[in-house]
C-alpha cells in the first residue's frame, strides 16, 4: 500500500503516515527499520505493509504499519 509521509522523529525513528484517504496511521522504530531506511522526510511517499491489530475502544481492526520504504516506480 502507498502512503506520504508525515512526521518522522530522527531520534526515536518513530512517525506517521497519511494514507490516500487522508487517515494519519503511526509507525514505531521497529517499522522503520525494516524497512531499511537511514532518514525520511514529510511529504516523501512510501510504500507501506500492514498487519490489522484489534483496537477494542473502536471495536474494529486498526491498522499496524510493520514496514516503510520509499515507494519506487
Amino acid at each position: 500500500m502507498q502512503a506520504t509521509a508525515y512526521t518522522w522523529d530522527p531520534t526515536t525513528r518513530a512517525g506517521s503516515v497519511l494514507l490516500d484517504d487522508g487517515t494519519p496511521v503511526e509507525f514505531d522504530p521497529a517499522a522503520f527499520d525494516a524497512g531499511g531506511l537511514r532518514l525520511l522526510r514529510p511529504g516523501q511517499r512510501v510504500r507501506i505493509e500492514t498487519a490489522a491489530d484489534r483496537d477494542p475502544a473502536a471495536d474494529r481492526a486498526a491498522p499496524r504499519i510493520t514496514l516503510v520504504t520509499l515507494q519506487t516506480f
